[in-house]
């Protein structure tokens, strides 16, 4: 494990979200982007290495909106970036520990993602996640 890539989090709405990170907190708004694979539209902000990452939920489907529905808007789980995310997952799997996602999917940047289930993770949902490599 590299770094904490990003922490996610449940929002019902952006727009109306948005004011308390870019004003309050005074973050840095990098944009946003839609995640087809997990159905939501994501606001990046940039925080020291790390990044927070709001989802709406796009269609009540959602993984973020049955989430929101039972626990309400708040943290939804941390990232952290790794470099082999096969091989780290392999790892764990060989460990004993519980994958939602047996191998990787796309997910924000057109990274490589895959989420630990939280029955194995002490109730922390933790995604993987693998930057693109950039062409050199």
């Amino acid at each position: 494990m590299n770094k904490i890539s990003h922490i996610g989090i449940a929002v019902k709405d952006l727009e109306s979200s948005r004011k308390f990170y870019e004003q309050d907190l005074n973050l840095e708004f990098e944009g946003t982007e839609i995640v087809e694979s997990e159905q939501v539209k994501v606001a990046f902000y940039k925080i020291g290495e790390s990044r927070f990452e709001l989802l709406e939920p796009m269609s009540p489907e959602s993984p973020i909106a049955s989430f929101i529905e039972k626990r309400g808007e708040g943290i939804h789980h941390i990232a952290l970036d790794v470099d082999d995310i096969k091989e780290r997952l392999k790892h764990l799997r060989d460990n004993g520990i519980k994958l939602i996602h047996e191998e990787p999917k796309t997910g924000a940047h057109n990274s490589e993602i895959a989420f630990l289930h939280p029955k194995s993770t002490n109730g922390v949902l933790f995604e993987l996640c693998q930057q693109k490599q950039e062409d050199s």
